[in-house]
């Protein structure tokens, strides 16, 4: 199944072993055949990934970006298993990532990553509010 593809002016695309960077002007093209690609938006860069879901995340990467990843498959168990440890409302996401991999559906698996990386996010800008309003009643006490 074709899959038309639109860049905005410089974006970077990895296709395959590929890495692509568009002109200055929007362009689109087809993908006609099976391959692995990433846009330059879902890519996490080693130094970005400072949170245990951004590190789950690039391990991702490397298992869809890399044909045969027994090394980053291992190192995704141990993280998985640190992150639900540490963060038990994170399972959900990780199950589903586990599944999607299991059916070899790593793409997708990838998706859910980026959705488990959103959450947390969510999390620490939540717990930054219940902190910042708890500073806030403090400084009012008697």
């Amino acid at each position: 199944m074709p899959l038309k593809i639109e860049l905005k002016p410089f974006e970077r695309l990895l296709i395959g072993g590929a890495a692509i960077r568009n002109g200055s002007r929007r362009s689109s093209f087809v993908i006609e055949t099976m391959t692995k690609f990433l846009r330059e938006s879902d890519i996490i860069t080693e130094s970005e990934a400072d949170t245990a879901c951004k590190r789950l995340y690039l391990t991702l990467t490397v298992i869809y970006l890399t044909d045969n990843a027994p090394e980053a498959e291992n190192a995704f168990v141990l993280q998985a298993n640190e992150l639900i440890s540490a963060v038990p409302t994170t399972a959900p996401y990780v199950k589903d990532i586990c599944a999607l991999m299991a059916a070899r559906e790593f793409y997708k698996a990838l998706k859910r990553g980026k959705e488990l990386v959103q959450y947390e996010r969510a999390l620490a800008d939540r717990l930054a509010g219940t902190l910042a309003a708890g500073e806030t009643s403090a400084s009012q006490a008697p």
